[in-house]
């Protein structure tokens, strides 16, 4: 079965991944636009959704309630406004100036009761340290849905994210979980790019990314870090499903030790250097 959300035609449409398009059971994965005036909506039939605010003012009706979103300018001005939704509730967006949408589904049973999530609901964390520096930003965390997370993720120019590489691809408690995952680019400058490798054990998958403005990167398995090119900010959005939506993953063995030792190795190089005679 295929679950999806539908949306009216006047909307303009961006990217769309379907858990049949990536080759997995649970994560659908949408990032939506629409003008001032226009309008998106769509029922939750089998799934539980989140939906984020990327940047725009709009209102949100679901659930007999209506809120009004002053949201921020784009994803670098603030923190988010978000929807979650159980199986089984129509919801309607109704832009009051320009809006874009990130929007995940899962297929759920109704557990939980909707919800609205402001700015003043997401934790804000400083993760790592040195050229690892970045920020998480948590809007949906274990216990907030059924089988989603979310988080915005901010690394600043010339950092690496996602690191330690990890993954979350076989269901080992209490060491991994498995869960399926993208991550939804967006830069500062907008021209930016970011490297994002791909990578398993045994190297039967080993690719680099080159993510730009807009991309959508699919985690299927492996490893996956990040980093951004010197000059851009890199901000990505991630959802992340699976039968149990938790943070727990497993480090590169080879670069562990790296998230108790952001610096770097004892002997790591610095400048400038001296005595070398030029």
């Amino acid at each position: 079965m295929e679950h999806k959300v539908t949306y009216e035609k006047d909307a303009r449409v961006g990217v769309e991944i379907t858990p049949r398009r990536a080759g997995w059971q649970y994560l659908g994965f949408e990032a939506r636009r629409a003008a001032a005036g226009q309008s998106l909506s769509g029922r939750t039939e089998g799934v539980e959704l989140c939906l984020v605010v990327l940047g725009g003012d709009c209102v949100l009706e679901a659930a007999g309630n209506s809120w009004q979103v002053d949201g921020r300018a784009g994803v670098f001005q603030g923190l988010p406004h978000a929807l979650y939704l159980p199986p089984g509730h129509e919801w309607r967006l109704r832009a009051v100036t320009d809006v874009e949408v990130g929007i995940a589904t899962a297929p759920a049973e109704g557990k939980l009761e909707p919800r609205f999530i402001t700015p003043n609901d997401v934790k804000v964390e400083i993760r790592g340290g040195h050229n690892v520096t970045r920020q998480i930003s948590h809007v949906i965390d274990p216990g907030g849905a059924e089988k989603l997370l979310c988080v915005e993720v901010y690394t600043p120019s010339g950092n690496w994210s996602s690191y330690p590489p990890h993954k979350h691809d076989v269901q080992a408690l209490p060491d991994e979980v498995d869960l399926e995952e993208v991550y939804h680019y967006r830069f500062q400058p907008h021209s930016g790019w970011a490297l994002q490798r791909l990578y398993t054990d045994d190297r039967s998958l080993d690719e680099v990314v080159r993510a730009e403005q807009g991309d959508t990167v699919i985690v299927r398995r492996g490893y996956h870090p990040v980093v951004t090119a010197p000059g851009y900010d890199c901000y990505y959005l991630n959802y992340l499903a699976g039968v149990t939506p938790s943070w727990v993953a497993r480090d590169e063995p080879d670069l562990a030790w790296v998230r108790g030792n952001w610096e770097g190795a004892p002997e790591r190089l610095r400048l400038p250097l001296e005595g070398t005679g030029r």
